[in-house]
């Protein structure tokens, strides 16, 4: 997944926030017969009898012939069925295999708040998901308020992407009052752009989408994989929907405990990004031969905090200021495949050639609807499924205190979420996921174990809260996304669980990926 998602624990934090929020759905889970629950059913179906009418993609979007498109409607609120609904585009392969091999659907979520789908039954032609894409048709969907799912949009995206911005580590006053003012009108623009219908992007509405998704691709129970926050949104199926559950795996899992979505997972995750960017700091050390950034880590990052107050005073190309510079290097902190880019353009930038910086971090024109989109739906999700300190002060005390050992991602993750301290819509109570043991079918986790979008105790705390799941941990790997991205011991697991249902008699642990190469210079 890529560096938007953001989850993360310190201290005790405004309890008082609880009083006054939206009712959870657990009514759903208790079979106490909710308006949504209802709504659900209802709306599920309709969708049986209808079905989707998959076709040619649109064209502008330039996918291959394999890839058919369709759509599915749900109710904007589940309480009310029979009013507003919202079109979710989904995407599909058909399953290559003979047809008595075929197992029916495979549905995949890959986090966000606020990514699509649709690309991932693409996946099917690499090697790591051939056979899976033999014995299912692979299907991925945009979530509501993403993409061509009516998308929701909080802001001008040419503002969204304006370049370059200031990132720093230890924010003055007038700074932090500058986002303040920021956070305020960003969620205002939400409000404005959406209206009533804000409140109705949530987490549990995402999961009832795939009750709805499920049942109008005619499958009895559902066979899902979610990453990242995709995890959180199939944790949250598991709890209401415990028998339409056929198979689910957990990539990369968000901590489901209510107390910590979401103020407190992100500062869990925050702390987590100290120790992956040292990970990275590291690499490029041992690497001091390639690219002359130091042999320690602390070398390394004397070189990164004199790029960035030299790009402060001139930014790069005119487009990479001190916030390009975070935003490509929080890339490497989630995912290994950067750390050679990134060292790269940072040695070239240090021995003054700011080309592969320009080159790498600029913000792309084409890119900013999308990127304004996807901001906006994890935004709305977020701020809407719980309860955040409405008091700046909370804010400044928690962050302030963080960002003393952790300063790497502290204040940039308080400042993307602070609207929620200003947000107008309703906050709901976030569901107690858990279900019992023989609830569920057998369900498998991976985890990489130095992950820190998504710390390793979120896997720890889904596996607790539901019984009988089976935990495979990537030891000593950090890269965000663990299935089906090369790692063999972690793809054999996820393989045979995906083609027969079994996991391993007791939790599995693999050695991690191999490092990545470092790119000569010469």
């Amino acid at each position: 997944m890529r560096a938007v998602p953001l989850y993360a624990t310190i201290g005790s934090l405004v309890l008082s926030a609880l009083a006054g929020t939206a009712p959870a759905a657990a009514s759903e889970r208790n079979g106490g017969g909710s308006a949504e629950e209802r709504g659900t059913a209802v709306a599920a179906a309709r969708a049986a009898a209808a079905g989707i009418s998959f076709g040619a993609c649109p064209e502008e979007e330039m996918f291959p012939d394999s890839l058919e498109c369709g759509t599915v409607r749900v109710p904007l609120d589940y309480a009310r069925p029979d009013g507003p609904a919202v079109p979710l585009t989904v995407s599909r392969t058909r399953a290559t295999g003979e047809p008595a091999q075929r197992q029916g659907s495979f549905v995949y979520n890959p986090g966000g708040p606020g990514a699509s789908g649709i690309t991932f039954p693409l996946l099917g032609e690499m090697s790591e998901w051939k056979e899976v894409a033999e014995a299912y048709d692979l299907v991925g969907y945009a979530p509501r308020g993403v993409g061509t799912s009516a998308p929701l949009s909080c802001q001008d995206p040419a503002v969204f992407t304006q370049s370059p911005t200031d990132s720093p580590a230890h924010p003055t006053t007038a700074y932090k009052e500058k986002r303040i003012a920021q956070a305020r009108a960003y969620a205002r623009g939400c409000e404005e752009s959406a209206g009533e219908a804000l409140r109705h992007y949530t987490s549990l509405n995402n999961a009832r989408d795939l009750e709805v998704l499920r049942a109008a691709l005619g499958d009895e129970r559902l066979t899902f994989m979610g990453a990242s926050y995709g995890t959180y949104i199939g944790s949250l199926y598991a709890t209401l929907f415990p028998a339409r559950v056929r198979r689910m795996v957990f990539d990369s899992a968000v901590d489901p405990d209510p107390e910590k979505i979401w103020y407190r997972s992100n500062l869990d995750q925050s702390l987590a990004f100290e120790s992956r960017w040292e990970d990275f700091r590291r690499w490029v050390a041992r690497h001091d031969d390639v690219y002359g950034l130091g042999a320690s880590p602390e070398a390394v990052q004397r070189h990164y905090e004199d790029t960035r107050t030299a790009l402060a005073a001139e930014p790069a190309g005119g487009t990479v200021g001190p916030g390009q510079l975070h935003a490509g290097f929080l890339q490497a902190a989630y995912y290994d495949d950067y750390w050679a880019m990134r060292a790269t353009a940072l040695s070239e930038y240090v021995r003054g050639n700011a080309e592969p910086l320009v080159t790498q971090l600029s913000p792309r024109a084409v890119t900013a609807r999308d990127d304004e989109n996807e901001r906006a739906v994890y935004t709305a999700v977020e701020c809407n499924d719980a309860p955040w300190p409405e008091e700046w002060e909370v804010w400044d005390r928690d962050h302030t205190d963080l960002a003393r050992i952790a300063p790497f991602q502290t204040w940039h993750n308080a400042f993307t979420n602070l609207p929620c301290a200003f947000w107008p819509a309703p906050r709901q109570r976030p569901l107690d996921v858990s279900t019992g043991w023989g609830e569920l079918p057998p369900v498998l986790i991976l985890a990489a174990e130095r992950d820190a979008a998504a710390p390793y105790q979120g896997a720890l705390e889904l596996q607790r809260r539901l019984r009988g799941a089976v935990l495979v941990t990537e030891r000593g790997a950090g890269t965000h996304g663990v299935g089906g991205f090369g790692n063999a011991c972690v793809d054999d697991h996820m393989r045979r669980y995906l083609l027969t249902g079994g996991t391993p008699a007791g939790d599995a642990e693999c050695a991690p990926r191999a490092e990545p190469n470092p790119v000569s210079l010469d």
